[in-house]
């Protein structure tokens, strides 16, 4: 048992009487719209682009996706402030300045959001004025690492993963909140005080972040397993193991959050494979092989369709969630493709490096429309090719880390869109590493 109990009778007594959090049907308060991760949001989404509603400048880039409740957007920066903004102007509410990157997404419950940073603290904050509450320190963040890692040089050398570009998102749950640290660990904290209620040991990084579905906690670590825990105790349940990659470290991992839906819990893994597994026993369903190429995101599931992209090959998959059969597809150009595909209404949506965002008609599965973030207006022309490819030459110059880091970097100056779009009353917000928080109607 790698666990580590807090006060368990409490923590029990808690769960029977804390008050309700917010429903399915509400706004989109936290990383993919709900406990469960389905990544599906209320309303007709936009078959049409109208226009851009507002945008909000941070001093750093925005990775992680936003929050929206009560008529406020919340969203972090690696400027280190976690910002609310007014969802129908843009104009700034509040700010909390963490000191301290924060890639991951806030969750929103009972007037706190909750987030994390890259100083190792886990913070709630009020959401009315940005007031902490609180704040639970852990064993500390870094970033997954490994010698000749992806195949580069120096070979002998461990280096932190440039593509380790997430903090796990917080799930709220029954007056508990979850998340998982670099420091290896799942935690479960009383999300009234930030008292320690258990944490769940694995073997490396856990910056994928959490579903809950029936009582049960998915998430999956660097260390080549998935796990399902007691979310009231931290009691595994099962693990299920994925692939490993002794010698580069490229085909292995799981940063991909889980999307749990009818009984089955499906996830992407960076050995290139989407799995779908039994949600109760850990047996595997399915798995869908991405042939070389990373499966980042998160999937989307929706009237029995599973819905993800691969990041390499950049291809936007629907396959049937029963049999893992591919139903369509359809390519973006070879842009890696980290963020995680939303749904709403007949409409998918989409951010791809090259700082675009693309909507699609699921009907005919083709785009409908797309926006280019400020970023890629500037500097895009500069890393594409003619017909519209990214021009790796140029972007990364050789198989030297330093150089992979600087390739990194030159993407992330054309407004890359990592984060994973927000649907919520007829508007999508997305985040870009050019800094900006768009409003789009």
């Amino acid at each position: 048992m790698r666990i580590n109990a807090v006060r368990a009778g409490s923590f029990v007594l808690l769960l029977l009487f804390c008050g309700c959090l917010p429903s399915v049907g509400e706004d989109p308060w936290m990383f993919r719209g709900n406990p469960a991760h389905s990544g599906v949001y209320d309303g007709a989404g936009l078959a049409r682009f109208g226009g851009l509603k507002w945008k909000f400048h941070t001093g750093g880039m925005v990775i992680g996706s936003a929050a929206v409740s009560e008529g406020k957007v919340y969203f972090g920066s690696a400027d280190g402030n976690l910002y609310a903004a007014d969802a129908e102007s843009g104009a700034l509410r509040w700010k909390f300045d963490a000191k301290s990157r924060i890639p991951s997404s806030p969750a929103v419950a009972e007037k706190v959001v909750y987030f994390g940073a890259y100083d190792g603290k886990f913070y709630a904050v009020d959401a009315a004025t940005g007031a902490l509450k609180w704040k639970f320190q852990t064993g500390g963040e870094r970033r997954f690492a490994g010698k000749h890692l992806h195949g580069v040089q120096p070979v002998s050398e461990t280096m932190p993963d440039p593509f380790d570009c997430y903090l796990s998102s917080p799930v709220v749950w029954k007056g508990a909140v979850y998340f998982g640290s670099g420091d290896g660990n799942i935690y479960s904290l009383n999300a009234a005080s930030g008292a320690l209620n258990w944490k769940f040991k694995t073997g490396d990084v856990v910056h994928a972040s959490p579903a809950i579905a029936d009582g049960t906690l998915f998430l999956g670590s660097w260390d080549s397993y998935f796990y399902a825990l007691d979310a009231v105790t931290g009691r595994e349940k099962w693990r299920f193991k994925t692939g490993e990659d002794p010698d580069t470290h490229n085909q292995v991992g799981i940063q991909s959050s889980a999307a749990v839906v009818d009984g089955i819990v499906y996830f992407g893994c960076r050995d290139s494979h989407l799995y779908a597994l039994d949600a109760a026993t850990g047996q595997k369903k399915w798995a869908f092989s991405g042939e070389g190429s990373w499966v980042v995101s998160s999937p989307a599931v929706k009237e029995g369709r599973v819905y993800f992209v691969t990041s390499d090959s950049s291809l936007l998959y629907a396959l049937d969630a029963k049999s893992g059969a591919v139903l369509q597809s359809v390519g973006f150009n070879h842009w890696y493709l980290y963020s995680s595909p939303a749904l709403a209404g007949g409409m998918l949506y989409v951010g791809l490096t090259q700082g675009k965002l693309v909507a699609v008609d699921l009907a005919g599965f083709k785009p409908a429309w797309s926006f280019e973030t400020d970023g890629m207006k500037e500097h895009g022309p500069a890393y594409t090719k003619t017909d519209g490819t990214p021009n790796s030459e140029v972007i990364y110059r050789s198989d030297f880390y330093d150089d992979m880091v600087a390739g990194v970097d030159r993407v992330m100056s054309m407004g890359a869109i990592l984060s994973s779009p927000v649907v919520s009353g007829g508007v999508v917000y997305v985040g870009s590493a050019d800094g900006n928080l768009y409003a789009l109607r």
